[in-house]
């Protein structure tokens, strides 16, 4: 059965900003699945707001459309396109809860508009609790016991009939959204109060608990013929009542009996079949550790993070494949791409082992809880791959970028600890739990006590202490001993890095590279053909293994080739559009001539680690030692570490001190800008104006200084990102302390601390050199003052307030700067500006964060002009011309998932995610991407409750209040606030009490949770006070409870008053729905 042949245009959906949940594994999958139509000459549209992603690439799409995914422009984009067929399976759940409220709106039918793949039905099967539990009965998948509730009293009255503890499942949200276990009423009121407000229809399932059950996880695909097959099966190391997005998932299993294994494979396909699920979908089971007995938990009618996860494990490319099925292929009709022989009707073998490990950043959020449990809450993961469990956990352990050797041999194993606190971290998980295993074993904690206290199968504990036991055996040898070259064979073979070997026998990590070099203990390369050998494979998906004899190809020795290291772990702070710098770097490669360009990289979620993206991909570690690994066996031109990030930079100045050729800017100059203390002596030299500055020598000096320069002062480490540990002193208590921080977060650098500037502008530049040349690719403005991370600020293209003189001072500074530091390749610059002076405060010679956020806007691809430079040649462009459109991007938060946190601003970057629109003018392009990032307007004569801490803050907000009367807003404040407002006219306020007044009435908690207010306006006191931990208690309460009832939060003046021009130009906002391609078509220029 070939394709449909009515298929002509298809509308494929995204999923948005990147969020806790749902990352960028969505952009893998659409990619995928816009590369699998094209092939097919069928013309594609994308609503995808998400500037960051490869997809949203005009390269990739037929048209863009940088949109909110919401039924309201999706209906606009089906009007003007009139596509034949939608995709809903490639964005999520956002994509998903889109299509099935448009299929419910009827304009499906009114357009005539298809929904290819799973049908909606099915769907509604899956995300409603109740219907998914009747289809799974009648297809004998045995699901918990459990039952659908709308309200809290139904739901304290399924949660008796079943008997605590339960667990909580909100109905339409992924990654576990609004989850948790109820151990009595009162939790349980607490959970479902919450997760109604988070459900697209009211509605949460209670269900036994069966914690300490095992978790698999099966990946399944079917056609329209019904053809099924198992993918891959996946077992989490952390048992039931931890998200599996949260959990450590070793493919395949390794503790099922070949009957288990079967039971759950049967069960799946007649799932998958009772269900009508077409293309591809993921099944999660729990299973009793102590019997055959097991429980369907849920069914993902889409792409998700383990289906991402599924393809890199096994080499079969099931984006793809679930593209070809749903308009109209038949499995045994398509072929595997990676035998280019076999069909893609086959199941996978594997004759490696893989693990993935979740990587958190809850210690960035103020009062958040470590905790893990049923809502998931990591921004990032990694997959390593050996030949055995202790080689791949170790490698994953180094490649979440914590400061981790492996898991063993780290600084802070030898901290004694009481009993008591590791059992309740082994009983209660946190995001330590793996370390706090690894410190159980070495206190002489049973591994039967162990797997009582976590549910964690004892295979897995032994495997663990397997790696303990070389750590003890390799402290007590000499490299002189006769047995010491087969001792470090094993070592190796256990995934230990030669650091971690170094620190056993106190030397260091090259001593131990020469010796084990000279005994002929070198890794070899390894390649996945997804059939274990049967079959010799086409494609280069390789990986590196002390557990093998031979590599499994060869290498060529020509000169055209040249090695891209990747970003590595997402985390708060480096994320999708690293991963879109090093892609376009590799297609700039092959655009230049580059016969053979590599790509190495870890991230399971990425489009960078793609199989059919680079010539070769090496899915390992981003180590010194790794690097120089391939490097050896490679040999290339030369490797460009550029383009990934914080991890690639830091790498720069140790491999060009192993004698690795960098491509770009020196890793001297790159030192020079990273190194805070030498940056702002450069700036002292150029003179150009930055705020006074400090190296720290001590915290006795830095004191001096900070009396001298007076509070307050920002403490800045070196060689970090996201702002990692930077934070703003009002007082010599807070100094000390941060002092401290910053240098645990920067031990090798150097930390300075210099004058925080309060109410200045913050401006960035984005650009490129090759040198000479200085190419500005845009000047940033961002709409919230200097002291909230330019990650988490709202940045627009062009300035929308700089005046034209303060611009050409930018540019000035800019050409100095960059000549200085004889870039050759990518950089960007922050500036503030204030009294119309221009400050510097950082320079970055690598990507930023905003770089396809400027490239997309302005018509023009940087990366592929920084690789030009990098590759030694000349740009010929020196000035790029004025676009007619506005960009705005504005960041995505994940508050509601992290327990606790709040959601103040800071210098430390806290959004996990970003999205840009564009518009004629600002006020509409910043309305579009402030839905895009599902922030809700409030609606015209909706409420707004205004609550400001400090004298100063109370007048600024005066204005803002009187637009909201003006537009017919009721305004609840505060009684201090209140009293401020009226005094200036503004008669129309309700006087709420504050949160610690419980039985005061009208109260703002009350109200919060009646859903009453549309908008909170909550801007906190900066400065030292008598009443400071009063403001931040009772402000940090109605924040935090506003975002559990999902009512949209502003802590920041500016930005209130950046939606006040929004919500005053309401009618004429959003009316234009133009693509990215329409947009970039009216440049008078662009390199695309």
């Amino acid at each position: 059965m070939p394709k449909f042949d009515w298929i002509r245009k298809v509308l494929v959906l995204g999923s948005g900003a990147i969020k806790i949940g749902e990352a960028a594994e969505f952009d893998y999958s659409g990619s995928q699945c816009l590369k699998a139509l094209r092939e097919e000459g069928i013309e594609t549209v994308l609503v995808n707001p998400n500037v960051a992603t490869i997809q949203t690439d005009p390269r990739l799409s037929g048209k863009v459309y940088l949109l909110p995914v919401t039924p309201e422009y999706v209906e606009k984009v089906i009007q003007k396109e009139r596509p034949d067929g939608i995709l809903l399976g490639f964005g999520g759940q956002t994509a998903l809860n889109c299509g099935v409220e448009l299929a419910q709106r009827g304009v499906f039918d009114k357009y005539n508009v298809k929904v290819l793949g799973t049908p909606v039905e099915s769907i509604e099967r899956t995300s409603n609790r109740e219907l998914f539990k009747q289809v799974m009965i009648e297809a004998n998948a045995h699901p918990l016991r459990s039952k659908s509730a709308t309200t809290v009293k139904d739901a304290i009255a399924a949660a008796e009939e079943i008997g605590y503890p339960v667990i909580v499942r909100v109905a339409y949200t992924l990654g576990g959204k609004g989850a948790g276990v109820a151990h009595n009423a009162w939790e349980l009121k607490e959970i479902v109060t919450r997760g109604l407000a988070q459900s697209r229809i009211t509605q949460v399932l209670v269900e036994e608990y069966v914690g300490h059950w095992k978790e698999l996880e099966y990946e399944v695909m079917r056609d329209y013929a019904d053809n099924c097959l198992i993918i891959c099966n996946m077992e989490n190391l952390d048992p039931m009542g931890v998200h599996t997005g949260d959990s450590i998932v070793i493919a395949p299993s390794q503790t099922l009996t070949n009957r288990e294994y079967h039971l759950m494979r049967s069960a799946s396909i007649n799932a998958i079949r009772a269900l009508g699920i077409i293309g591809e979908c993921n099944i999660q089971w729990a299973l009793h550790p102590k019997s055959e007995e097991f429980r369907v938990i849920e069914v993902n009618s889409r792409m998700s993070r383990s289906s991402a996860l599924a393809s890199k494990v096994t080499g079969y490319p099931l984006a793809y494949i679930a593209t070809k099925l749903s308009i109209g292929y038949l499995l045994p009709e398509l072929i595997n791409k990676v035998t280019g022989v076999t069909t893609a009707c086959f199941e996978p073998a594997l004759d490696y082992v893989t693990i993935k490990i979740p990587r958190w950043d809850l210690q960035k959020f103020k009062n958040a809880d470590r905790h893990i449990g049923p809502q998931m809450r990591s921004v990032g993961e990694v997959m390593a791959i050996g030949r055995c469990i202790e080689e791949a956990l170790q490698k994953a352990v180094r490649m979440l970028d914590l400061g981790k050797k492996g898991l063993v041999c780290n600084d802070d194993e030898d901290e004694p600890e009481p009993i008591e606190t590791i059992n309740d971290v082994l009983a209660n998980p946190t995001d330590e739990r793996l370390f706090k295993i690894v410190k159980a074993i070495k206190m002489g904690i049973s591994i039967e006590e162990i797997y009582r206290l976590s549910g964690v199968d004892p295979f897995f504990l032994y495997k663990i202490k397997n790696i303990i036991d070389m750590e003890r055996k390799l402290r007590k040898l000499n490299l002189d001993d006769s047995d010491a070259a087969e001792i470090l064979r094993e070592a190796k073979r256990l995934g230990f890095s030669d650091e971690q070997i170094a620190i056993c026998l106190k030397t260091d990590q090259f001593t131990i590279r020469a010796f084990r070099k000279k005994a002929g203990i070198t890794p070899v390369v390894k390649q996945i053909d997804t059939l274990a050998a049967e079959w010799p494979a086409k494609t280069n998906y390789l990986y590196m293994t002390y557990g093998g004899d031979e590599d499994d190809l060869e290498f060529s020795r020509h000169e055209s080739k040249v090695i891209v290291l990747g970003a590595g772990v997402f985390r708060i702070g480096s994320s999708v559009e690293f991963d879109w710098c090093g892609v376009n770097t590799i297609w700039a490669l092959k655009k230049n001539g580059i016969k053979e360009a590599i790509m190495v990289n870890y991230n399971p979620e990425t489009v960078s680690t793609d199989y059919d993206i680079s010539d070769k991909l090496y899915f390992e570690e981003l180590t010194v030692e790794r690097i120089l690994d391939i490097y050896e066996k490679e040999q290339p031109l030369g490797v460009i570490a550029s383009v990934g990030g914080q991890i690639p930079n830091n790498l720069a100045l140790k491999l060009a001190n192993a004698g690795v050729k960098l491509l770009g800017t020196s890793a001297e100059n790159i030192d020079l800008a990273e190194d805070r203390s030498k940056f702002s002596a450069l700036l002292d030299e150029l003179g150009i104006p930055q705020p006074g500055w400090s190296k720290l020598t001590s915290i006795d000096a830095a004191k001096r200084f900070a009396e001298k320069i007076g509070y307050p002062v920002i403490v800045r480490p070196s060689y970090v990102l996201s702002g990692s540990a930077m934070r703003v002193a009002y007082d010599e208590t807070a100094l000390e302390n941060f002092l401290k921080l910053a240098a645990k977060v920067s031990r090798e650098h150097p930390v300075v601390i210099s004058k925080f500037i309060e109410k200045a502008k913050e401006v960035e530049v984005d650009g490129v050199s090759d040198g000479e040349n200085v190419i500005i690719g845009a000047i940033m403005e961002h709409v919230e003052n200097a002291g909230v991370h330019s990650g988490d600020a709202t940045m627009s293209i062009p300035p929308h307030t700089l005046s034209p003189e303060i611009q050409q001072k930018i540019e000035e500074c800019t050409q100095k700067i960059v000549k200085a530091l004889s870039i050759k390749g990518p950089y960007n610059i922050q500036y503030l500006v204030k009294d119309g002076v221009v400050h510097v405060i950082e320079c970055n010679l690598r990507a930023s964060r905003s770089m396809p956020f400027v490239s997309k806007t302005r018509g023009v691809n940087l990366i592929e002009l920084a690789t030009l430079a990098m590759l030694g040649k000349k740009i010929e462009l020196t000035k790029l011309p004025p676009a007619m459109h506005v960009g705005v991007k504005v960041p995505q938060f994940s508050f509601m998932r992290l327990s606790g946190a709040d959601p103040v601003l800071g210098v430390e970057m806290l959004s996990t995610g970003e999205v840009a629109c564009l518009g004629e003018n600002f006020a509409e392009a910043f309305s579009k991407a402030l839905q895009a990032a599902e922030f809700r307007i409030p609606p015209k004569g909706g409420s707004v409750l205004i609550t400001v801490g400090g004298e100063e803050p109370k007048r600024r907000v005066v204005p803002i209040a009187k637009a909201f009367e003006e537009m017919g807003f009721k305004i609840y404040a505060t009684a201090h606030t209140a009293e401020v407002l009226r005094a200036e006219g503004i008669k129309n306020v309700t006087v709420l009490h504050k949160v610690k007044e419980a039985s005061a009435s009208p109260n703002i908690l009350d109200y919060l949770r009646d859903q009453k207010i549309d908008l909170v306006i909550n801007v906190p006191m900066g400065s030292k006070n008598k009443s400071y931990s009063d403001v931040l208690t009772d402000g940090y309460i109605i924040r935090r409870q506003a975002v559990e009832f999902n009512v949209p939060v502003i802590t920041n003046l500016e930005l209130a008053a950046a939606l006040v021009k929004v919500l005053q130009q309401q009618g004429n906002n959003g009316a234009t729905i133009r693509s990215l391609n329409e947009y970039m078509n009216e440049l008078p220029w662009r390199l695309w």
